[in-house]
């Protein structure tokens, strides 16, 4: 994949239905051109719909660059957004996971379904084992992660995680709070790996 070297480059973890909550597709259109001002070089599943295609969409009419990495089964459904900067096909999910986080300077969670959220949890467990330390962020938009920020709070209380791993993620309300969220995140080190197991 190609990049700006000199902007920082962002994953962004986000979904592509259509039947949500219109609010959804705003935060996330809001994000992209946010992003796009700022000079942030966007990653994501390369989706034209939902709030995948309105990230996308954000960013590039505010003249950002984003990048689409998309499984070849789904460009074949074309499901895939034509009008990216770039646009990488893959063989499998496994290697789309792996280059959106790859090199990535942090990593933004909007709203989603089962894939969205396999995505966040194992950016959080790579992070867990040290071989992920950029911010972690997630969009809490309409509270839809009140009850997965509860989850890992509750395997903290019962010890199947330390006290110290609430702080890989971070969480705002608003996407104007996303990139001062990345830059307030605890710094994390490679040496966490020391306390990843209980």
């Amino acid at each position: 994949m190609s990049n700006n070297s000199s902007a920082p480059r962002l994953c962004v973890f986000c979904a592509s239905s259509r039947a949500c909550d219109s609010e959804y597709h705003h935060v996330a259109l809001q994000l992209g051109k946010l992003l796009a001002r700022q000079s942030w070089f966007i990653v994501y599943g390369g989706g034209a719909f939902g709030s995948m295609g309105a990230l996308a969409e954000g960013a590039l009419s505010e003249g950002g660059e984003v990048i689409g990495v998309i499984p070849d089964f789904m460009k074949e459904l074309e499901w895939a957004h034509n009008g990216l900067s770039e646009l990488v096909v893959v063989d499998n999910l496994r290697t789309r996971k792996h280059l959106m986080l790859s090199d990535s300077d942090a990593v933004v969670a909007l709203p989603g379904g089962s894939g969205t959220l396999e995505e966040l949890f194992e950016a959080i467990t790579f992070k867990r084992l040290g071989l992920y330390l950029n911010p972690i962020v997630l969009v809490n938009t309409r509270g839809f992660f009140d009850p997965c920020v509860a989850l890992l709070e509750r395997c903290i209380e019962e010890r199947f995680m330390d006290a110290r791993h609430a702080a890989m993620w971070s969480v705002v309300r608003e996407p104007e709070q996303v990139i001062s969220a990345i830059k307030n995140a605890p710094k994390w080190r490679r040496d966490a790996r020391s306390f990843a197991a209980v």
